[in-house]
């Protein structure tokens, strides 16, 4: 069954309300119509979208701010969660006993979330904006009303962004944010720390950070692609007392990036828990 059909079966004919056409939003939106979710069945509400947000909806002619034309099957919640307490009141309307309220907002618990859809399935969910090129990754949390059919229709929307990691205990949700949510600015960052680091060693800039972003885009696809583990991956392109190691004696010394790492994962989970209030 294709990806348009199975989609569209498991919706039953309802509409996909995206509350938040911001970048996660942004990119959820993209990656379901890549992977064929009819733009008919899709509505967007945001007050103030961004450009390219405005252009992708006029060129799907998906209605932006107007209610939708068949009951909300699902309704996703990817508005920042700052201002969650004023929105979702607002957006409790459209979700009913047979909804399903997929919250994409990092640090905002189950609890808080049915204060505003007591009636409604409610699954909480981290996905990441490689979501927009199908090579996301998501971990999801149900509350009690979220049945199986429930379970189905968030499982299908998300998993044509990347897979779904499902889990059972939400205690573990700020770090899963912390690593698969917050993770592709730390991917990103690393490609620009290597650029710089290219260019004071004297490589040409646009080199530096050609060279850079290829090969961190390279290394992560070899490491997609691969059956091995990261650790093996890394072993294999280092020659003992080879350039690699030199490098790596460095970045994995006492003061190097496992720490860095184990800092900056806690610091965000951290961030998530102050996020619920």
């Amino acid at each position: 069954m294709s990806a348009r059909s199975a989609l569209s079966t498991i919706l039953g004919g309802g509409t996909v309300m995206l509350a938040g056409a911001g970048k996660m939003g942004g990119a959820l939106l993209e990656g379901w119509l890549k992977a064929g979710l009819p733009a008919s069945q899709v509505a967007v509400r945001d007050p103030g979208p961004p450009p390219e947000m405005v252009s992708l909806l006029a060129a799907n002619k998906i209605p932006l701010n107007e209610n939708p034309a068949s009951e909300v099957a699902a309704l996703i919640l990817a508005v920042k969660p700052q201002v969650a307490p004023d929105v979702l009141p607002q957006l409790s309307q459209f979700a009913g006993a047979s909804s399903v309220v997929i919250s994409v907002m990092a640090g905002r618990t189950i609890s808080f979330l049915e204060q505003s859809f007591p009636k409604s399935a409610v699954i909480r969910t981290i996905p990441n904006t490689p979501a927009a090129i199908g090579r996301g990754i998501t971990v999801a949390v149900p509350n009690a009303r979220a049945d199986e059919n429930a379970r189905a229709l968030t499982d299908a929307l998300l998993r044509s962004t990347g897979p779904v990691e499902w889990i059972d205990d939400e205690n573990l949700m700020d770090a899963a944010t912390a690593v698969s949510g917050s993770g592709p600015a730390y991917v990103f960052l690393l490609a620009e720390t290597l650029a710089r680091a290219g260019e004071k060693a004297g490589l040409p800039k646009e080199l530096a950070a050609k060279l850079a972003r290829e090969t961190v885009s390279g290394a992560g696809e070899l490491l997609y692609r691969s059956d091995l583990p990261a650790s093996k991956l890394r072993e294999n392109v280092t020659s003992p007392n080879g350039t690699t190691a030199a490098a790596l004696k460095i970045l994995m010394g006492e003061s190097g990036v496992d720490k860095l790492f184990e800092e900056a994962v806690a610091a965000a989970t951290r961030r998530g828990k102050e996020l619920a209030g």
